[in-house]
């Protein structure tokens, strides 16, 4: 099957998957606790719908408009700037602790291509942990799932299509076209099997602490598992 997205001769690119890949630990799931622990939400319908998006997303069922009318509600009730300012310390209790041991490795030893990390996670919330691989490891650049902002205000909505499944091929060619550059062979990892349109896009397919469906679709296909814990 032809799969290749980019040119014979161009600029190999990588693309990691956050959650559970380079983190061990979902930032999305994190950050919504972070939100109880601080007081924000009302813990107890708060953390039930937590659990159930999370559990529908591990079944690959996740309703993503859904998901994000629960998860940007915050930022509606508080408002962009206060919970952005609550971003630093976010990632020095919650994130930092969750970086993969050997994901900085992985990084380094991509270095000769173009590094991307592509999440389905809202870019307010990913946009500081690819900042923080980007000091520690080396990043090129972020592709997530973006938030409608209308005058400095969430929306509650998606902008445009959600990084998410087969989205996520879409997400990566509208990048790949606005980049301006041109790309040849590409290397991918993920756990989920939420990205196996991705990998099965993929020339270097890697399953990265995969769940039990993705484990199987790489012993079928041949693909190698990894574990960066």
């Amino acid at each position: 099957m032809t799969r290749k997205l980019g040119q014979s001769g161009a600029q190999d690119l990588a693309l990691f998957d956050l959650d559970n890949t380079l983190l061990i630990g979902d930032s999305d799931y994190a950050w919504n606790v972070f939100l109880i622990d601080e007081g924000l939400v009302d813990e107890a319908r708060y953390r039930s719908q937590n659990k159930q998006f999370y559990a529908d997303y591990e079944r690959g069922e996740l309703d993503m408009e859904a998901y994000f009318r629960f998860s940007l509600q915050p930022f509606i009730d508080h408002g962009l700037s206060k919970l952005q300012a609550l971003l630093p310390k976010f990632m020095d209790t919650r994130i930092k602790p969750m970086v993969a041991p050997g994901a900085a490795g992985l990084l380094h030893r991509h270095a000769d291509k173009t590094r991307v990390i592509i999440t389905a996670t809202s870019r307010l919330i990913t946009q500081p942990i690819a900042d923080h691989f980007a000091d520690l490891a080396g990043l090129d650049a972020l592709i997530a799932t973006d938030p409608e902002i209308i005058d400095g205000a969430v929306t509650g909505r998606i902008a445009g299509t959600p990084c998410y499944q087969a989205g996520k091929l879409d997400k990566l060619k509208q990048w790949m076209a606005n980049s301006g550059q041109a790309f040849g062979e590409t290397w991918a990892w993920s756990d989920s099997i939420n990205d196996l349109p991705l990998l099965d896009m993929a020339d270097h397919a890697t399953a990265t602490h995969p769940d039990d469906r993705l484990r199987a679709e790489a012993e079928v296909r041949g693909w190698p598992v990894i574990n960066l814990r």
